[in-house]
């Protein structure tokens, strides 16, 4: 009976996974048909971006609305040692940005089509709650 709870339950949980390679996410967006949520982040040094993830990107309406719709991409840059990232997932991170976010602006959010078109963009922390932020998604 536990065993048949406990699959209940991570049934009724959804979990999404933030990519790290575009070109993987555009992949993914044709097979699917989904759009493409990027989020430009300084992780461990820049606040609205920590507060973003925190209260909106985890919240459970953002999270099982992005299970079923969105494909996610996140392009971090931490700036302290101990959270550097791989030299390839840099050069993956810095040609997004070169790309969509050439201003170096964090927290920087789009939603873009399954070719890169960009559909909607937000500049620094969406000051609204998660299910305001997915109705403007949706």
């Amino acid at each position: 009976m536990k065993l048949l709870i406990v699959f209940l339950m991570t049934g009724v949980l959804a979990s999404v996974t933030w990519l790290g390679d575009f070109d993987q996410a555009k992949t993914e967006a044709s097979k699917s048909h989904k759009l493409i949520l990027i989020n430009f982040s300084g992780s461990d040094w820049c606040g609205p971006c920590i507060r973003e993830r925190k209260e909106i990107l985890e919240n459970d309406a953002f999270v099982n609305y992005a299970a079923d719709h969105l494909v996610l991409v996140r392009a971090d840059f931490p700036r302290q040692k101990k959270n550097q990232l791989s030299k390839e997932q840099t050069k993956l991170n810095e040609a997004l940005a070169d790309k969509y976010n050439p201003e170096g602006k964090f927290p920087y959010t789009i939603l873009v089509d399954e070719h890169g078109k960009v559909l909607k963009d937000w500049d620094g922390f969406p000051n609204e709650s998660p299910q305001n932020f997915v109705a403007q998604i949706a």
